[in-house]
């Protein structure tokens, strides 16, 4: 397998940051070199946060350029829309169907997109998927972005078994069990 450029986008406390970890772990795990990138646009809850995962069989900087990404992973739809761009054109979004407002919405200085997922799609491949509705049913919330790396997993190139265990390995011991029942409801979801 060649390397990818993945791009994980979300707010502050969605766990963008934990997913940047796992990945660049499962990349290493298959001897990958491995680049991470954090950029955060305002670092506390609610802020953009963008992480950046570079693997391959030698890769030189942790930067995905625009239009160079081969798959987004995007914890709430606007910050989907509003890293569209570095996308591939044959790049996949996989976006959790979620809303939270900015707070430029919250203040009325903007108001939110209607039907980004429609937007997304008719401009890249685009797979939907309902993973906070799904960890809330769960009775694990925090867990929704575990079961959004599960929807994600077919498009990495890495065994549902190797994410698991790296999953397991990566999360606190606590929430091992939560995590891996989160990635299983992923793995197996139909679009939203």
């Amino acid at each position: 397998m060649n390397g990818k450029n993945i791009m994980i986008v979300g707010v502050g406390g969605q766990g963008t940051l934990l997913t940047s970890r796992i990945l660049g772990n499962l990349a290493i795990s298959a001897g990958y070199d491995v680049k991470l990138s954090e950029v955060h646009g305002m670092a506390q809850r609610g802020g953009s946060v963008v992480t950046f995962v570079r693997y391959g069989e030698q890769v030189a900087e942790p930067i995905v350029e625009e239009g160079c990404a081969d798959v987004l992973i995007a914890f709430e739809r606007l910050e989907a829309l509003r890293y569209l761009h570095f996308l591939k054109e044959d790049g996949v979004v996989i976006v959790n169907d979620w809303r939270i407002d900015p707070i430029t919405v919250v203040t009325g200085a903007a108001q939110y997109p209607e039907k980004i997922v429609d937007t997304l799609q008719a401009s890249r491949k685009t797979i939907a998927v309902e993973a906070t509705k799904t960890a809330i049913e769960m009775g694990a919330p925090k867990a929704f972005n575990v079961v959004v790396q599960g929807a994600a997993a077919r498009y990495m190139g890495f065994s549902k078994e190797d994410w698991i265990r790296v999953i397991e390995k990566t999360v606190p011991p606590k929430t091992v069990e939560v995590n891996r029942k989160a990635f299983e409801a992923g793995y197996c979801m139909e679009e939203a």
